[in-house]
């Protein structure tokens, strides 16, 4: 029988040669959604393109990344879940991994931050113009922990 090394099969699954095992297709998908900020004088505004396979939402997406509480409390509904941790969306560095924002559909009780959680839920567009946030994962359930 012949062996591949662990690194061979890593670098044939992922174009960089370097993968987590937070990557998945969803998240290729969020990745893909453009956004373009447009402000003039008298106005502002965020235009988002979104791939076609997610341009009217997905039920049932699947997601495994790091969560980011919301609120503080015991108690938690709502969440921002990153992709990869390293490139944070919320530290101010333009190159920052995907996210989304997730609203559960059972509160659950004590989501740590960067805690590792794979998520199921229905994949909306956010359409508001005034916001750079390009989707929810509402009626999320955690699968696994």
């Amino acid at each position: 029988m012949k062996q591949v090394s662990t690194f061979a099969l890593g670098a044939a699954l992922c174009s960089t040669g370097t993968m987590t095992w937070a990557q998945s297709n969803d998240w290729d998908l969020l990745r893909g959604i453009t956004i373009q900020e447009i402000v003039t004088e008298t106005s502002y505004r965020v235009d988002k393109t979104y791939p076609p396979e997610i341009a009217d939402g997905r039920k049932g997406m699947v997601l495994t990344g790091y969560a980011a509480p919301i609120s503080a409390g015991s108690e938690i509904s709502e969440l921002i879940l990153v992709s990869d941790m390293g490139f944070c969306p919320l530290c101010g560095d333009p190159d920052h991994g995907a996210s989304i924002r997730v609203t559960l559909q059972t509160p659950v009780n004590g989501i740590q931050e960067g805690a590792r959680i794979t998520l199921r839920g229905d994949m909306i567009p956010d359409a508001d113009p005034e916001t750079w946030n390009a989707a929810i994962l509402e009626n999320a359930e955690i699968i696994r922990s």
